[in-house]
């Protein structure tokens, strides 16, 4: 890991430590319930990354799967599903279909169709097709033991279900009630 990097308009180095420290950092404020604060650290480091290694890097990837975890969190639903279609076809493309950080990815853009309330019912079928393929890889990859393919198994039940219920036609009142 290149542990420093030009600050071209300083001309000193500064350490990458840096957005490995803010990543802890919004751990700490994430788990203390400041989830604002969590994202806008999200936010620096994913910046950070992008500038230092450019999209195509792991570390970039990874800060960008944390920082739309984030808006997910906050029900930026919008904002998170489109940073995913930006940066799941590259980390597909670089890293592969059967990297960890590709994996969540994938489950996370699932998970940002199925929770979002404004959710069509063609937005649900994306969703259970995207976790019906990355479980498929994730089997392979990793086996059905593995801690990520359980939750990815758990959130494909979990977004099949949702989808069920919105396709399942309410039944009628039963005549006389009110």
């Amino acid at each position: 890991l290149e542990r420093q990097r030009r600050q071209p308009d300083r001309g000193t180095y500064q350490n990458t430590a840096d957005e490995h420290d803010q990543g802890n950092l919004a751990i700490t404020y994430r788990n203390l319930g400041r989830n604002e604060e969590a994202l806008s650290l999200r936010r620096d480091v994913y910046s950070g990354w992008l500038k230092l290694k450019g999209e195509e890097h792991e570390n970039t990837l990874l800060a960008a799967n944390n920082y739309a975890t984030s808006l997910v969190c906050l029900k930026r639903f919008e904002a998170a599903k489109s940073l995913y279609r930006k940066t799941i076809p590259v980390a597909r493309r670089v890293l592969g279909e059967g990297h960890d950080v590709t994996f969540r990815m994938r489950k996370g853009y699932a998970r940002a169709l199925c929770e979002d309330p404004t959710a069509t019912v063609d937005d649900l079928h994306e969703a259970v097709t995207t976790i019906e393929e990355t479980i498929r890889t994730a089997r392979r990859v990793m086996g059905r033991a593995h801690p990520l393919t359980v939750a990815i198994e758990h959130d494909l039940r979990k977004t099949r279900a949702v989808l069920r219920a919105r396709e399942t036609p309410p039944s009628p009142s039963p005549a006389g009630s009110v």
